[in-house]
C-alpha cells in the first residue's frame, strides 16, 4: 500500500492501517493476580544475563562498528525502497533485503534474548543522509530484528526523542518529550532501539543496567525487599488507556515465569498512579524496596554508562535490562538539538510471559505484531519524520 503523505514537502506522517483494538476477551484481572505464584527464584541467577557494568566497559564484544561493504548493503537497500516510492512504515524485510546483513541481525537478536540482552551498533554515517533516508535505513534494521510496534495512542512506530518543551511532571507527558532525567526504567515492548542523529550540548548520556544483577545483589543483601518487589503494584497509563481498561494497570516489578526473571519498571509511573482513587499508597516496605532498587541500579559498580555518538545504534531487551538518560541541555539552534529515533520492537522467538502481562503488553503470543507497544481504539499507525 502506497503511504498517505500530510503536509507540504517531505512526508511529516506515512499512514498505513487503522487498528481497531477489540480483543476477543478480555480477562478479569484480579482474578489472574490472585492465583498467579508471585514467589521469588530461591537464589541468586546464574548465566550471561547477570553482568556487571565495570566488567562489561572493558569489553568490546557488546559494540559493533559497521564496515564499508555493510554500510554499502543498507545503502542499496535504502536507495532500492527510495526509487520504489515505499514509505517508512512499509518497509519489510522482505523488500529491505540485506543478503549478508540479515544473518548477521538474526545472530544479534538470539544474544539479546539469549545473552547479556544489549547490543550497540555504531558507524551509521547520518551526515551524508537526509532525516528520511536515515530513518529508512534505521527502520530496516529494525524489521529484521522484529516488528515494530506502536509507542504511543498515536499510533507512532518510528518514535522522536527530543525535547518538545514540555513539563516532566504533567502526567499527560512521557519524560522523553522532556530535557529532564528519566531515571532507570523499562519500557512495555520485547525490544527498545535508540538511533543518534545529533546529540546534546552537554548531558544526554545513556546507563543501561542489569535487572538480573540487581535481583542478585538484592537476594543477597535484602531478600526480604527481594520478595515484596514479586507482587504486582498499580502503573500510571499516563493518559494512553485501552479500551476496557483503567488509568492505570497492575504489575510486579519482578516476575519469575518459567525458569526467567522478567522485569517490568517505572518508578516515575508508579508514584503518579496514586493519584487514582482506588490505589492505595505505596507502603513504607514498598517505598523501601523500590528506594533499594533505585540505589542499585544507580551504584557505578553495577550500571553501564556509555555516550552516544551521531551514527549509533543501541538495541535493549527490555525484560532484563533497565535504562537511563542524565538530564541534558540542548542546543540553542533547532538544527542542532538533541534528537534520537525510537523503535519498539516484538521479536522472534520472545520469552514466554504470564497472563498478567496482558494489560500491559496486549498479546502473549512471541513475534505477534501486536505483542507489545500501546493499543488504544481507532489508532492509525504512522512513522512520522519529525517529532510531533
Amino acid at each position: 500500500m502506497c503511504p498517505l503523505s500530510i503536509g507540504v514537502g517531505p512526508p511529516v506522517f506515512q499512514l498505513r492501517e487503522i487498528s481497531l483494538y477489540l480483543p476477543e476477551r478480555r480477562i478479569e484481572m484480579s482474578a489472574v493476580l490472585k492465583h498467579h505464584d508471585f514467589s521469588m527464584p530461591n537464589g541468586p541467577i546464574a548465566g550471561p544475563s547477570a553482568w556487571y557494568g565495570p566488567d562489561m566497559a572493558v569489553k568490546e564484544d557488546w559494540s559493533r562498528l559497521f564496515s564499508d561493504e555493510e554500510l554499502a548493503e543498507l545503502d542499496t537497500a535504502m536507495r532500492n525502497i527510495s526509487a520504489k516510492g515505499i514509505g517508512v512504515i512499509d518497509i519489510t524485510r522482505e523488500n529491505f533485503s540485506l543478503p549478508k546483513l540479515g544473518s548477521v541481525f538474526a545472530g544479534i537478536r538470539h544474544e539479546l534474548l539469549q545473552g547479556r540482552g544489549f547490543m550497540l551498533l555504531r558507524g551509521i554515517p547520518v551526515e551524508r543522509y537526509s532525516l528520511e533516508e536515515s530513518a529508512m535505513i534505521y527502520y530496516g534494521i529494525g524489521v529484521h530484528l522484529g516488528h515494530p510496534v506502536p509507542q504511543n495512542a498515536k499510533g507512532h512506530v518510528l518514535g522522536h526523542v527530543k525535547d518538545l518543551g514540555y513539563h516532566p511532571d504533567d502526567t499527560k507527558v512521557r519524560i522523553y518529550q522532556t530535557t529532564a532525567r528519566q531515571t532507570f526504567h523499562t519500557d512495555g515492548c520485547d525490544f527498545v532501539s535508540l538511533f543518534c542523529l545529533k546529540p546534546a550540548k552537554s548531558g544526554g548520556l545513556s546507563s543501561i543496567v542489569s535487572s538480573v544483577t540487581i535481583f542478585n545483589e538484592m537476594y543477597k543483601r535484602r531478600p526480604d525487599l527481594a520478595s515484596t518487589l514479586f507482587h504486582p503494584l498499580a502503573v500510571d497509563r499516563r493518559g494512553e488507556v485501552p479500551e476496557g481498561y483503567k488509568g492505570y494497570f497492575e504489575m510486579p516489578p519482578f516476575t519469575w515465569f518459567e525458569g526467567r526473571l522478567s522485569t517490568y519498571y517505572v518508578r516515575r509511573y508508579i508514584q503518579s498512579a496514586e493519584r487514582f482513587d482506588d490505589v492505595p499508597s505505596l507502603s513504607g516496605e514498598t517505598l523501601e524496596a523500590l528506594d533499594f532498587f533505585d540505589e542499585l541500579a544507580n551504584d557505578a559498580e553495577l550500571r553501564l554508562d556509555m555516550e552516544f555518538k551521531p551514527g549509533d545504534i543501541q538495541v535493549l531487551h527490555n525484560h532484563q535490562i533497565l535504562h537511563d538518560r542524565t538530564a541534558f541541555e540542548d542546543w540553542p539552534e533547532p538544527e542542532r538539538k538533541r534528537h534520537l529515533l525510537r523503535l519498539w520492537l516484538s521479536p522472534e522467538g520472545a520469552r514466554p510471559l504470564p497472563e498478567h502481562f496482558i494489560p500491559r503488553y496486549n498479546s502473549l503470543v512471541s513475534g505477534d505484531r501486536d505483542r507489545g507497544g500501546i493499543h488504544t481504539p481507532g489508532q492509525i499507525l504512522n512513522a512520522p519524520l519529525e517529532a510531533v
